[in-house]
Order: structure tokens, then C-alpha cells, then sequence
């Protein structure tokens, strides 16, 4: 099988390398860190050992062209640019399983290159891109996998099987939508209260943004862990997300507030990827990450106010990203 991997960040390197290191046909398909990845490859320190790969890499899609598996772990502003990046990838046969954060990127796929060989894969795991070509993997790693509007097929688990035999524990999603809004629990108020706490807890609280009053540190999971005003918060937003899930039918376990937030208390202080690119003046996820599960919280009749306010206190700090005067 030859693999693709499409957007080489903390993610698709991460899995990527994984892939490669157990002798699977992998070529990066890479943009800034094109040039540092063709010289010295990609290291990967991780809590399950440290290890280098030197694989092949491409700075165009048609130097891979047409290839049997593509994994997306693009971010997911990039997503306007799926068509140029994968055509020449993808044939009526090829996969495509987006590894990228939040809710419509499988539908985006779809309008493209139609419903029938789309996948979506949830990555739980802790990582960093700390420099071109290098990947600190803090914790986890655990992949869940689901088919887009199907239940799981053969094809579904023989991709799980690929992950397990490159030791990423891999399970499958009977229903992908589900999964979704389960990580959703943990991704919205985690990343976004990372970033949205520079504002102060006043802004958040009320989602009334004063940019005058300057801009204060970041929040990482464990200071919002330690401070009992923005676990509430937190667990309010927890909350409300497994209620808009719930409303759409998918029976989200209430459970899972507590699950998500002991597991995050044995991380440390954690940065969550969107208070990554926050601090390095990228564009913030918000469409994916809090606009879109906005719209259908609206559209299913839930209130969520704190999602309301989080979503207005994002939107304003995602157009101040280039200005980090008054950040710690």
C-alpha cells in the first residue's frame, strides 16, 4: 500500500513516522519544513522512545502522485486547499482519512471527491511540533476510526491493523458523528480556554472582550485544573457540548466529563494545539473547533451560553494573533 501524508505538522509526522518505521510505503508530502525533513529526516522524541526516520518527501503532490492511502493531517484553515493538495493523490480507489480536528472536514472531502472512500480518524494524543522536523510525543496516542455516513467495513479495520502493527492502539468508531462530538468534549473548552484565558476569567465569563486592558498568560490544562472558577467554566462547556450531542441523537455518556478530566490531570501543563498557534500568531481553528458545533447546537435548540461567549472571546483574540504586545 502506498501511503500519502498530507500536512506534516505534530500529527501527520507523528503517525507518519510511525507508519514508516514499521515498513510501511510512506512519502510526506510537506511545505515549510520541506527542506529541513530532506536533510535530516524526522525525529520523533517520544515517551515510548526516541527514533529518526528518513523517508521520502515531496514539497508537490505530484512528485507522490496517485497513492492507495492519504492521511490528512492538515490544519484545518487549510482546508481550501484540499483540491490542489490531493488531486493528483487521489484516485476512485484511494483513501482518505482526515486525522484534523473537529466537525465538516469529512463533508468538504466529500463535495470534492465524493462520499464513498472517506474515513475520519480522532487522535488522542499529546504532541508538539518544537521545531522543523522534530515531534515531542508527550502521552497517549490511541486513534479512533470511523467511516463517513457507514458503519465500519473490512477496509475500516484493515486500516486499524496497519496502526496496531506500527503500535498505535487503533479502535473503531460504529458511528463516526458520535466520535466526533465525544472529542469535542474534551477539544473545545481545553483549547479553547487555553487561549481565550489571556483575556481574563471576566471576559470569558461574560464573552466581552476589552482589548484596552491588555493581554495576560495563557492558560495550560493544568492551570485550568488548579483554578476552581475555570473548571467550572470548563465543566460547563463540557457539559453543554454533550448536550448538543445528545440532542442530535448520539447518546453521549455524561461519564465522559469526568473521564476527560482526570486523564487530563495526569498530562501536566500541557499546551493544547490551538493555544500553540495562538502564540505563534497562526489562525485559530475556529470554524471547525467552535463556530460549526455552534451552529448546530442553534440548529438543534440547545442553549450554550458558555460556548456562545467562549466562541465571541475567540473570534476577537483570532484577529488580534499578530499583535502579542502585553502577552506573558
Amino acid at each position: 500500500m502506498k501511503i500519502a501524508v498530507v500536512g506534516c505538522g505534530a500529527v501527520g509526522s507523528f503517525y507518519g513516522a510511525k507508519l514508516f518505521k514499521a515498513g510501511y510505503n510512506v512519502n510526506f508530502l510537506l511545505r515549510s519544513d520541506y527542506e529541513a525533513v530532506k536533510q535530516n529526516g524526522i525525529f520523533i522524541h517520544s515517551v515510548d522512545g526516541d527514533f529518526q526516520i528518513r523517508p521520502p518527501v515531496a514539497n508537490k503532490p505530484d512528485q507522490i502522485g496517485s497513492s492507495d492511502l492519504v492521511l490528512i493531517g492538515l490544519k484545518t484553515t487549510a482546508n481550501s486547499h484540499f483540491k490542489e493538495l490531493l488531486e493528483p493523490l487521489v484516485t476512485e480507489h484511494t483513501l482518505i482519512v482526515t486525522l484534523q480536528n473537529g466537525l465538516g472536514n469529512e463533508e468538504q472531502l466529500a463535495a470534492i471527491f465524493g462520499e464513498e472512500n472517506i474515513l475520519g480518524g480522532l487522535c488522542f494524543v499529546c504532541l508538539n511540533r518544537i521545531a522543523p522536523g522534530v515531534i515531542k510525543h508527550i502521552a497517549h496516542g490511541r486513534i479512533v476510526l470511523g467511516e463517513f455516513k457507514r458503519k465500519p467495513q473490512k477496509r475500516t479495520y484493515e486500516i486499524a491493523e496497519m496502526f496496531e502493527k506500527s503500535g498505535i492502539k487503533c479502535e473503531i468508531a460504529e458511528n463516526l458523528e458520535k466520535a466526533h462530538w465525544e472529542k469535542l468534549v474534551w477539544n473545545i473548552p481545553f483549547n479553547g480556554l487555553g487561549v481565550a484565558g489571556v483575556a481574563g476569567y471576566a471576559a470569558v465569563e461574560t464573552g466581552v472582550f476589552n482589548p484596552q486592558r491588555g493581554l495576560g498568560s495563557v492558560l495550560t490544562t493544568d492551570i485550568i485544573l488548579a483554578d476552581p472558577r475555570w473548571e467550572k467554566i470548563l465543566r460547563e462547556l463540557m457539559r453543554e457540548v454533550i448536550a448538543i450531542a445528545n440532542a442530535k441523537g448520539l447518546d453521549v455518556s455524561p461519564d465522559i466529563e469526568d473521564e476527560f478530566v482526570n486523564r487530563t490531570r495526569l498530562m501536566g501543563a500541557y499546551k493544547a494545539s490551538t493555544l500553540l498557534d495562538f502564540e505563534l500568531g497562526r489562525p485559530l481553528e475556529l470554524e471547525s473547533l467552535y463556530l460549526e458545533p455552534l451552529r448546530q447546537a442553534e440548529a438543534a435548540g440547545v442553549n450554550v451560553p458558555r460556548l456562545k461567549s467562549l466562541c465571541n472571546i475567540l473570534i476577537e483574540l483570532d484577529k488580534l494573533r499578530d499583535k502579542k504586545t502585553g502577552m506573558n
